[in-house]
């Protein structure tokens, strides 16, 4: 699977740099140097890395950092972020606003090239929680005291798809059972949605399942990933 990367800065000269970096290290790249052109883009797309200029025209790196941390699809995209403050308390707030890396200009190649690489077990930790197993499993979903039945349709350590009678709004908080084997107890905690797909199918992110619950997910699907 080819890795994306988003590459946001009104520095033209800075975007190509980066962007031959990154190809060199087998990860294509989508260049942006209008900033407010790059919320839209990262609202329907998935990335598996960005780099995000600190200070650009509005909004700013810190802005669509907070704005990535907040969404469904890059929630969990390491972000890099490309400055030229060094004072500590800038570097705060980027790791306040998300940010995973920082890589500060002139921007040297050498040292881009070893944090592009070292971000590779970032990406690589997020492909495999992200990574769907199509898997049919019943599964309960309750909302406001009712109770929905459904099955699924592909899990992922992160979320799931659901086919089901009842579509509830984006946003819906839910309480989830997946019995993922009927010999096993219920993987229970709660989720939300955070898509829909047709008339009859949700995806549901599991944003709120104890350690114990997403231990016993993870091992159930970590043996069905492809290369496990």
């Amino acid at each position: 699977m080819e890795k994306r990367a988003i590459i946001v800065d009104d520095e033209a000269a800075t975007c190509e740099l980066i962007e031959k970096v990154l190809t060199s290290a087998g990860i294509e790249s989508t260049k942006v140097t209008k900033s407010e052109e790059a919320p839209e883009i990262l609202r329907h797309g998935k990335f598996d890395v960005a780099f995000l200029d600190y200070e650009m025209a509005f909004p700013d790196g810190l802005t669509l950092a907070r704005q990535m941390r907040a969404s469904g699809s890059n929630r969990l995209t390491p972000i890099v972020l490309v400055s030229d403050d060094q004072r500590p308390a800038a570097m705060a707030r980027g790791f306040e606003a998300g940010a995973s890396f920082f890589v500060y200009k002139p921007i040297d190649k050498e040292r881009l090239l070893r944090l592009v690489r070292a971000t590779q077990g970032a990406i690589d930790n997020v492909l495999r929680r992200t990574r769907r197993v199509p898997l049919k499993s019943k599964v309960q979903i309750k909302f406001r005291g009712q109770e929905i039945e459904g099955e699924t349709v592909n899990v992922s350590l992160e979320g799931m798809l659901i086919r089901t009678p009842r579509m509830l709004p984006i946003g819906s908080s839910v309480g989830v059972s997946l019995q993922l084997n009927p010999a096993m107890t219920p993987v229970v905690g709660a989720g939300s949605v955070v898509r829909l797909h047709g008339r009859e199918e949700m995806g549901i992110h599991l944003g709120r399942l104890t350690r114990e619950q997403s231990q016993r997910l993870q091992e159930y699907l970590l043996p069905l990933l492809p290369g496990a």
